[in-house]
Formats: structure tokens, C-alpha cells, sequence
């Protein structure tokens, strides 16, 4: 073909490639797997020596941009923190209040893609006998403890309208707190049993317990655990190694799911600039949708029957703390996103 050639042909070419496309005939999109990340942060502690948070600030920055999740879930995580993220990698989006219902303390904060995702809804509730009263405390903690979560929708490709929960907590941390765990998973669990079974769902956390805990027995009675799923599995187990160059000292950091099939796992453990990204080792997981679309229509945000009959056995309803049930933690849910990446939870 004389130089030219080819490029004319392809001209050529155009408008019938771009008829068939308006057919049908168009190539078909791949489906993208969904990478999830939970990590603790650790939050700005100023007696933090060497690792406080803004000498560390670049080496937590580049460790989400290394491990490019689509979705993250993080714990301890202060405002401040979760703008400057978004502020260096402003490809993702921010939501969630503190564990106090304001943006003063440590928040649940999850992080996602907002050229792929949109976020349908969002809520949070806490881990306690009463969880829909903000920053309530029970079971002996010393702290509130929450879970924040979120409804998203993929926006585009092959796998548009294709929707699934993340859900992000942090379990108390003391010995004494196994019992609290305990319940806590409990707490959870039920509330995922609830969500619409065609629909995915993920949850991320620092969970302060081990895999041969009461609590982890719990959730992965209806959740995988994707770190022992995966078929090959990188990086020391997810969890607290206190900024030294050590294990963890258990792997508590979790990403558990249900409706996905887990193409991988590794545990990101660089350092950047000489400093860990925080004293916990992050876990990133690999996701792939299943087979059939997830249901896309409003009303599959009703409790998934299974679970409303699995409660009637056990003799109490279904969570009731679910969206539009409870004024004081559904105000403000869809307000408009704020100018800093964060989307606004609470007025």
C-alpha cells in the first residue's frame, strides 16, 4: 500500500464503522474488576515523633495513588486528612461524619471514583443498643464506634447501572472490648443480611480482632473473606506494625464480601520518603462482578426477604435503621457535594 494508503482507507472507512455503532454493532466493553481499599489512616496524633501526620501526608497520598482503588474505606480519619487526599487526587469524591455526628473526630470516611461511581445513597449508624442516636455508646466502649456506608451505581460501560454497597467500620480496640466485638459484628451483620440479596456488598475495617475471632465468625457466616478467597495473596497480612519495618502483629485489617468473586489480594507495605503511610499495613482486594446486573431500580432498597425471615426466627425485626427511617442520621444525606471533594453528610 503506497504511503497514505492506510490512513485513507481508514478515513474511508469512518462513517460506515460509525453506522454500525449507531446499529448495535458497536465492539463490546470489557467489564472492569472493582478494586477496593480499606486502610487506617491513623489520625493526626501531634506525639507521633517522626510519623506525624504532615511528615507522612506524601507517603499516605502515594500509597492510594500507587494502589489506584476505585473504592476505599478508611478508618481514623480526620477532615483535614480526607481534603488534603482529595485535594492531591482529585479523581475522588469523600463522605461521612464523625464518630461524634459532627467533622471534628475521627470519621469512617469512604473515598470513590467519581468519573466512574455515583453515589445513590449514603447513611451511618453506630455500634451500639441504640444505633440510629448519633455518637451512642454501649457495651462498656469508652468510645463511639460507627459504620458509614454508601449505595453506588457504575456509571458507564459494560457494567452501567450496575449497583453495590460498601460498608466501612471500626471495631473497639481494647481486650477488654471482645465481647463489644462481638456484638458488633452481630450489629453489622444483620444489617447487611437485610440489603437486597441480588445486590453486592463490601466491608472494609480495621476490626481489632483476628480471623479466629467470635466476630469474624459472625460476619463471614453470609460475607468472604476475601484475603483467604484470593487464589494468590501478596504483601505481610493487613494490620498494625506501629510504623516499624515488622508484621503485624495480627491481620485485623479486613475486606470481606458478598456477590463478587475475588480475583486477588496484596497488602501495600512501601515506604515513601523514608516514612510508612501509617502504622497499619492498608489491604487491597480485586473484585469481580458476577454474572447478572445487580437490580437497578429504587425499590430494591427494601430488606432482602431471606433476611426478614432469618429475623423473625430469631424473634426481632429487621434493622429498622436503614434509609428514610431515621431523621437524625438521614438529614442532609443528599445534599449537594461540597467545593473540597467531601460530599456533605450532615448540615
Amino acid at each position: 500500500m503506497k504511503r497514505g494508503g492506510r490512513s485513507a482507507a481508514v478515513r474511508r472507512l469512518a462513517p460506515f464503522m460509525a453506522a454500525l455503532a449507531l446499529m448495535g454493532f458497536a465492539a463490546p466493553v470489557a467489564a472492569r474488576d472493582l478494586v477496593v481499599m480499606s486502610f487506617n489512616v491513623r489520625y493526626p496524633n501531634p506525639d507521633d515523633g517522626p510519623d506525624v501526620w504532615e511528615k507522612r501526608q506524601g507517603a499516605t497520598i502515594a500509597a492510594i495513588r500507587k494502589a489506584a482503588p476505585d473504592i476505599m474505606g478508611t478508618q481514623e480519619l480526620f477532615q483535614r486528612q480526607g481534603d488534603a487526599i482529595v485535594a492531591a487526587l482529585p479523581q475522588y469524591r469523600w463522605f461521612g461524619t464523625d464518630r461524634r455526628g459532627g467533622h471534628a473526630d475521627e470519621h469512617m470516611g469512604v473515598f470513590y471514583r467519581q468519573d466512574r461511581f455515583e453515589l445513590v445513597e449514603q447513611g451511618q449508624f453506630w455500634l451500639s443498643d441504640t444505633p440510629e442516636v448519633v455518637g451512642s455508646i454501649t457495651w462498656g466502649q469508652p468510645l463511639p464506634r460507627m459504620v458509614t456506608w454508601g449505595l453506588f451505581a457504575v456509571r458507564r460501560g459494560k457494567d452501567k447501572g450496575r449497583r453495590f454497597y460498601l460498608v466501612n467500620t471500626h471495631f473497639p480496640y481494647r481486650e477488654a472490648d471482645t465481647a463489644a466485638r462481638t456484638k458488633a459484628a452481630q450489629l453489622v451483620a444483620r444489617w447487611i443480611d437485610a440489603r437486597p440479596a441480588p445486590i453486592p456488598v463490601i466491608l472494609t475495617g480495621d476490626f481489632n480482632t483476628g480471623p479466629d475471632s467470635a466476630a469474624h465468625a459472625r460476619l463471614t457466616q453470609s460475607l468472604t473473606d476475601t484475603w483467604t478467597a484470593a487464589p494468590g495473596r501478596r504483601g505481610p497480612a493487613p494490620g498494625y506494625h506501629g510504623f516499624a519495618p515488622v508484621p503485624a502483629e495480627a491481620r485485623i485489617d479486613w475486606v470481606l464480601e458478598r456477590g463478587m468473586r475475588v480475583v486477588g489480594v496484596h497488602s501495600p507495605h512501601a515506604r515513601y520518603g523514608g516514612h510508612y503511610p501509617s502504622d497499619h499495613y492498608p489491604m487491597v482486594a480485586r473484585l469481580a462482578w458476577p454474572a447478572s446486573p445487580s437490580p437497578a431500580s429504587p425499590g430494591a432498597l427494601a430488606p432482602a426477604g431471606a433476611a426478614s425471615a432469618r429475623a423473625a426466627r430469631d424473634g426481632r425485626a429487621a434493622p429498622r435503621w436503614r434509609t428514610g427511617q431515621s431523621a437524625a442520621i438521614c438529614a442532609g444525606y443528599l445534599t449537594p457535594p461540597s467545593a473540597s471533594g467531601r460530599d456533605a453528610t450532615v448540615p
